[in-house]
Formats: C-alpha cells, structure tokens, sequence
C-alpha cells in the first residue's frame, strides 16, 4: 500500500520491490482493488494502481467500530474469568 500511496504505479514497479512473480503481484492487486482499497487508472496498454481513499476511510470506520466491541468483548471475558477464580 505504501507503493502506491503517493503515486499510481504499474504492476511492474511494484514487483520489483517483491521477490514474488509478476503475476503474483497481479493478484494482489486485484484483491486490494475488489476491496476498495487501491483504484485502477488505465494508462496506454497499462494499468496504474494507487490507494483508493474512500475505501481507507470505510476501512477507518469498519475498525473503529470493531475495535471498541473487541476490548469489550476481552473485558468481560477477563471480568468472568476473575470472577470463576474468586469462587475458588
């Protein structure tokens, strides 16, 4: 994601920062552009990919709202099992 952060990018570019093939990095991208997370800007023959911020911030919020659920989640399962121990 940092790759593309700044400047769309060619598949190419970003494989050569990846010792996996060309192909591979395809698929990734493929993955992160069906998510939301990178667009794909045709260039000539080419494809660019670059982050796609609508999709970062539905990503933000996605965690924000899983996040505090978590914690909950883990306190009461530390609350309980506290709780079990005093019963001893």
């Amino acid at each position: 994601m940092k790759l593309v952060r700044d400047k769309p990018r060619s598949v190419t570019e970003i494989g050569e920062h990846f010792d996996i093939s060309q192909q591979a990095v395809s698929q990734h991208l493929q993955v992160l552009a069906e998510a939301g997370l990178v667009a794909v800007q045709p260039s000539g023959r080419q494809r660019l990919y670059v982050v796609d911020p609508r999709g970062l911030e539905q990503l933000e919020r996605f965690l924000a709202d899983l996040w505090p659920r978590g914690l909950e989640r883990l306190k009461h399962a530390v609350e309980q099992r506290k709780g079990k121990r005093h019963d001893r």
